[in-house]
């Protein structure tokens, strides 16, 4: 299996049914707050992996209800919701499958195919358990349970091995050590922009307001972007900084997502100024 997910990770030939899909998707969904609700921007959390728990419990319950006497009406019941629930979890999933990398990308075509082969066998499922055919409907089923359980593996490669979604910043916080931290001398510290430094090696960003000094991680936590070399914006009356290679916004002065693709908040460092020397340490 590990060579094959290699093979589908290093295989150009998908980029071109890949790159037309991500133009469609992202000609479709143009508008700023219909996508960052697709990411889960306002859940603080990618919101694909939670609506997809509504299919993948609803197929599973059919295929152990499919295996009790007696219970075709609700072996129907679950079918069909599955089917009706996977719709909206596949738009939210190729949502945030249009701003990854490439390689991530052909993973998550297949992994799309797999859930497409799936929810089309339970379509058919459907369709023939309401035409009163259910042993063709619970072929039919496990057919499309397997489908999608293949669509799953590879959802989990794509999130746990290729980090697609998953913070890209968490993992450089736990390289700083405990303690407070010297970053820099507040009188040196320009107003109202942004300063790269570093605490062990990890690389943060300092934005000075007045006297209040916010040290945020500067690694972006979508695909690891330079926040450092972002822009300040004014977002709903809060400073932010967007990321300069997808747009992902967050608050400076909280590390909250405002705007994806990013799902995720930043992580910003409790900071103090102590005799006009701004220290940072762990939260």
């Amino acid at each position: 299996m590990r060579e094959l997910l290699t093979k589908i990770e290093q295989a150009t030939g998908l980029d071109r049914v890949g790159d037309r899909l991500q133009r469609a998707v992202q000609g479709t969904l143009r508008s700023q707050r219909v996508r960052d609700a697709l990411h889960g921007v306002w859940l603080g959390h990618p919101l694909h992996p939670a609506m997809v728990q509504v299919p993948v419990g609803a197929w599973i319950s059919a295929a152990v209800v499919d295996l009790l006497p007696g219970q075709r009406r609700a072996a129907t019941a679950l079918v069909g919701l599955g089917t009706v629930s996977a719709l909206p979890a596949a738009v939210a999933g190729l949502n945030d499958w249009a701003t990854l990398t490439r390689d991530q990308r052909r993973i998550g075509l297949v992994h799309a195919a797999a859930n497409t082969v799936g929810l089309a066998l339970y379509a058919g499922s459907l369709a023939a358990r309401l035409n009163g055919r259910h042993g063709l409907g619970r072929t039919l089923s496990y057919l499309g349970l397997s489908a999608a359980g293949g669509g799953a593996y590879l959802g989990g490669h794509l999130a746990y091995k290729q980090g697609a979604q998953a913070s890209q910043s968490v993992s450089e916080m736990h390289l700083i050590s405990d303690g407070w931290h010297q970053v820099g001398d507040l009188s040196s510290l320009p107003r109202h922009e942004l300063v790269t430094k570093k605490i062990d090696d990890v690389s943060v960003i300092l934005y000075r307001d007045g006297d209040d000094v916010s040290v945020m991680l500067e690694r972006c936590p979508h695909q690891s972007g330079p926040l450092g070399e972002g822009t300040i914006e004014q977002i709903d009356g809060h400073a932010c900084v967007v990321c300069p290679w997808h747009g992902s916004a967050f608050r400076l002065d909280g590390g909250e997502v405002v705007h994806g693709p990013s799902a995720n908040d930043q992580v910003v460092l409790p900071s103090r100024v102590v005799s006009g020397r701004v220290e940072a340490r762990l939260p």
